[in-house]
This record gives C-alpha cells, sequence and structure tokens, in this order.
C-alpha cells in the first residue's frame, strides 16, 4: 500500500462509503466509541476520520480531532459537522498517520478504526499514535487482524493479499506485524462482529515509554 493508492481507492468510496460500509463496521465503531465514552473530559484524536461516520456518537464534552488522508472523504466529514453542528469536532485535518503534525502528549486518547490495515507504514504509524498520546493515556485500534492459524479463513485472506491495492486494505495483516517494535503496553484484544472478523485492540503508553 501507498498513499497514492489510499487516496485513489477512498476517492472511489467516500460517497458511498456510509451506505455500504457504514452498518457492517458498524460494531466495532460503537465498541470503540462506548469504551471512550467511559470518561468526559478528553481530548481525542481520531486518526483515520474518514467520513466522519463516529463524531456524531461522541461525549459532547470530549473534544475530538479528526484526520485522515483523503481529502474526498474529509469533505464528507465537514458537511456532517456542520449539518450536526458537532461544536466538540476542533478540527478535521488531511495528514498522514505516519508523519502527525501534533506536539508530543497532545492527546489523552488516541483510536484508529479500520486504518492499520490501510497506511503506509503499520509500524511507524503505531510509534506516532504513541509519540501523540499523553504518558499513561489509551490507544483504541479497531482492525481485522489475520488469522493466526492455517485453515479456510487464513486461506481466503493469502488469495485476496495480492488485491489489496485495489481493495485499500490489507486481508493478510496480522497484530505481530502491528505490535513489532512497539513499546505499547497491550491492555486487552476482544473480538467484535461481524463473525468475529475484526477485533478491539486497547493499549496504552507508558509513562516513561519514550523517554
Amino acid at each position: 500500500m501507498d498513499a497514492d493508492s489510499i487516496r485513489a481507492a477512498y476517492r472511489r468510496y467516500a460517497r458511498f462509503y456510509d451506505p455500504v460500509f457504514g452498518n457492517l463496521l458498524a460494531s466495532g465503531r460503537h465498541a470503540a466509541v462506548k469504551w471512550i465514552n467511559r470518561r468526559g473530559g478528553l481530548r481525542v484524536l481520531e486518526v483515520g476520520v474518514g467520513t466522519g461516520i463516529s463524531l456524531s456518537d461522541y461525549r459532547k464534552d470530549n473534544r475530538v480531532t479528526g484526520i485522515d488522508l483523503s481529502s474526498d472523504m474529509l469533505k464528507v466529514a465537514q458537511e456532517r459537522v456542520d449539518r450536526e453542528r458537532l461544536e466538540n469536532v476542533e478540527g478535521l485535518l488531511e495528514m498522514d498517520a505516519g508523519k502527525l503534525a501534533f506536539a508530543d502528549g497532545s492527546f489523552d486518547l488516541v483510536v484508529a478504526m479500520y486504518v492499520m490495515t490501510v497506511v503506509p507504514d503499520p509500524q511507524g504509524t503505531m510509534l506516532e499514535l504513541e509519540r501523540v498520546c499523553k504518558p499513561g493515556g489509551d490507544i483504541l485500534i479497531v482492525n481485522h487482524f489475520a488469522a493466526d492459524k492455517p485453515g479456510l479463513r487464513r486461506s481466503v485472506e493469502n488469495w485476496m493479499a495480492p488485491f489489496s491495492k485495489k481493495l485499500g486494505w490489507r486481508p493478510d495483516f496480522t497484530l505481530d506485524t502491528l505490535m513489532s517494535g512497539s513499546r505499547l503496553k497491550v491492555e486487552e484484544l476482544q473480538t467484535v462482529p461481524p463473525f468475529g472478523l475484526f477485533s478491539l485492540l486497547h493499549c496504552r503508553r507508558q509513562a516513561d515509554a519514550l523517554a
């Protein structure tokens, strides 16, 4: 995957993303936002905000900044923010998740939903998410992780892998690949519908991890 392929894929998806993928991916999205909404007063970074389909679900006392590589998706997100008057959304910015233009420790919580199989450099992106998260802060990842054992699912994932550029995501992406080189502490991993194909990963940045 590369930035141009990602932009091209999501340029195609932008206007029909919500009706096609909104319901399919709703369970993971709702699980992540429900987890976040246990607390208020947070400054939240949503990486890969896309069309902003999750923005109206956040607690109004949580301030949200969204970033995405696709200007086409961000245009739809901004229309949503304006239409629904989401005053707790502080900004929607076109930005590479692997090169975040925020100072260290800028956010209490960072969330990336259905993003890590898409970015060109998953490991570098994880380091960036950690960097902009406050010490002791939380990082939530909703993602498909490839099966870790041989079987039908793994065979299908391997068969789909060569089509990554067209799909806009990597079917054969593993949890070990994501966490390679990471200093984050994995707190919890739970599967979410549909069919257990997606997982909610909760990590925490250690207070001295970047010292």
